[in-house]
């Protein structure tokens, strides 16, 4: 048989480093699944449940590898799935191509079965580079640019393939004719640094503070001992946007965990307290977080030019790797000699780990979700990988795991989509087979796909070197997280036809596929069930029965929150007076000494 396009393509992702696509067979990519069972020795095929499932893989490949993801779907239906896992590459800076089957040329433009504009679909989610291959010449520089762009600027590009070009015989080098381009593979990042003036300018205002504050996201995952040492010598407080929470472990005393609405007390007041901030990596979102304007002075570090001063005005802004720009600036910055301010910072910490538990210790009807989080934290295994979804599973994630060096964490951060937490969790354990890996999900998150990444898991589980992959259900039959935003929000009570989420057994189902599977329903039960699932032989959903009437308090509550969360009761939610009970349960946790409430344990 004469080699194909798509056989070439193959083979040219191959030589890129891909070793793992992503996708969902149609027959609008044939020809691709032909090369791809050809070439099962370079490339792996990964049959996911769902394209979107696909997209998030690709999307969590890029996180947890460090590479670029690659996912494939089949034409119209197929390309239309991957959308919102790319977009979550996308919105979170993720380097992923998407290969998309099209119609044969033969019948674009008659309106033919499955013909959908696709070059247009995918216009906005991969605006930086999206192409139709219209002839065999044309797949060698599709490919490259593809896969560098998606490298190097770290973003989504697509590439889309007609089902007849796909089967064409190959061309691996273009004719040399007027038009004709020659693309090579490979590619190393720069070294990218700022200015020595604007180092020095940023050094002063740094130097001159006397309550500095770090802020630190995504952009710093691969800066932690630059952090740390940054952190030491200005006597820094260091905040961590939710993509940023594996930068920093959670035992050293000067972290405040996470920020904003999911974020802590410590994080707050280090905001509101500070004079001088320093923001490496991040383009945390919510303002109202972060420093009153003109309170601070404040310093940015960022790859990307546009993210400078789009949160915070800021004096300097200097465009670098976050990594080499912290190392460039640490020879200009004096040792901080003055204490009262870091040790203002470790006091609220500490405070804000025996709130935290005194709140995980309060009873619930029949448990409490924050135990769940809280009991798991200690037994986190060393290099595990943590997943979360979006939902009100994510405050309890990003608050109540203390994590570790050597650990990685991530979810949806800026699209904060739901569905993301069992996909991601695969591509963890394909990426790193040989680590524990954690997911955290709600039922609502689960019943909408990751019911369906569970039968993946069954199918490929055996291949892992570590086995333990363990599912986190909250079964608390509440679309929670919007539950609650309906409350505090808009001042609405729970509309129980839009909240409520059928029953359903998790434990039951993951049996059914061969997991393994534990029930926690009483608080007695958690401990035992952590580990249990801990130490299994296989995968393991862990169904854990949780209150939903659990308040995700914010870590300051504004007077128009109050009122509204007042408004919704007044107009009779149908759970009233145990929401009552159990925010006041939490609210009290934060004030009163000691350990333990209703229905808690020492």
């Amino acid at each position: 048989m004469a080699r194909t396009v798509a056989d070439y393509v193959i083979e040219r992702l191959a030589d890129w480093g891909v070793s793992r696509i992503y996708g969902y067979p149609g027959d609008g990519i044939n020809g691709f699944m032909g090369a791809l069972r050809r070439h099962e020795e370079k490339v792996r095929f990964i049959q996911a449940r769902h394209e979107e499932l696909a997209a998030f893989m690709a999307s969590a490949h890029s996180k947890f590898a460090g590479d670029v993801g690659v996912c494939m779907a089949t034409s119209g239906p197929g390309a239309i799935h991957l959308l919102n896992g790319l977009y979550d590459a996308a919105m979170d800076h993720r380097g992923v191509v998407a290969i998309v089957g099209q119609s044969a040329t033969i019948g674009l433009g008659a309106s033919y079965q499955q013909e959908v504009d696709l070059t247009t679909l995918f216009k906005d989610v991969a605006h930086h580079y999206v192409q139709l291959c219209a002839a065999p010449e044309q797949a060698r520089h599709l490919v490259d640019r593809a896969m560098r762009i998606a490298r190097a600027e770290q973003v989504v590009t697509c590439l889309i393939f007609p089902a007849d070009v796909q089967e064409m015989d190959a061309v691996e080098s273009p004719p040399r004719v007027h038009g004709a381009t020659f693309t090579g593979i490979g590619w190393s990042p720069p070294r990218v640094l700022p200015t020595d003036a604007d180092l020095r300018q940023a050094a002063d205002i740094l130097n001159a503070g006397e309550r500095v504050a770090m802020l630190v996201g995504a952009g710093a995952l691969h800066a932690t001992d630059e952090v740390m040492e940054v952190a030491e010598r200005l006597g820094a407080g260091v905040a961590k946007a939710l993509l940023g929470k594996a930068v920093l472990p959670d035992d050293l005393p000067y972290v405040t965990g996470s920020i904003g609405l999911l974020g802590t007390r410590p994080s707050w007041e280090l905001m509101m307290g500070c004079d001088t901030l320093l923001m490496v990596g991040t383009s945390f979102p919510y303002a109202e977080f972060l420093p009153r304007e003109g309170q601070a002075r404040a310093v940015q570090i960022d790859l990307r030019a546009r993210n400078l001063s789009l949160r915070y005005p800021v004096e300097v802004g200097l465009c670098g790797d976050s990594r080499e720009t912290l190392r460039a600036l640490l020879p200009l910055l004096q040792q901080r000699t003055e204490r009262a301010w870091r040790d203002r910072v470790e006091e609220w910490v500490r405070d804000w780990w025996r709130v935290l538990e005194r709140r995980a210790m309060n009873g619930a009807d029949p448990i409490n979700p924050q135990r769940v989080f809280w009991e798991l934290s200690p037994r986190l295994p060393d290099v595990c990988i943590l997943t979360c979804d979006s939902g009100s599973s994510a405050n309890w994630w990003a608050r109540d795991l203390r994590i570790r060096r050597g650990m990685m964490a991530s979810l949806s951060g800026n699209l904060a989509t739901m569905g993301p937490a069992v996909p991601y969790a695969i591509a963890a354990k394909f990426a790193h087979p040989d680590r524990p890996v954690i997911a955290c999900a709600g039922d609502g998150a689960m019943q909408m796909n990751g019911l369906n990444g569970l039968l993946t898991i069954a199918k490929y589980w055996r291949e892992w070197q570590d086995p333990r992959l363990l599912i986190l259900v909250l079964n608390n039959r509440d679309l929670n997280q919007v539950t609650w935003e309906q409350r505090v929000m808009a001042g609405d009570p729970k509309f129980e036809a839009s909240q409520d989420v059928p029953a359903f057994s998790y434990a039951h189902y993951a049996e059914s596929l061969g997991l393994g599977s534990i029930r926690m329903e009483r608080p007695e039960d958690i401990v035992p069930g952590w580990e249990q699932a801990l130490a299994a032989d296989r995968p393991v959903v862990v169904d854990a029965i949780t209150d939903p009437e659990v308040p995700p308090l914010p870590p300051h509550i504004t007077v128009e929150q109050a009122k509204n969360y007042t408004i919704s009761m007044v107009k009779g939610d149908p759970r009233t007076w145990r929401v009552l009970k159990q925010t006041a349960k939490d609210m009290a946790a934060g004030f009163l000494p000691g350990r333990g409430g209703d229905g808690g344990e020492e």
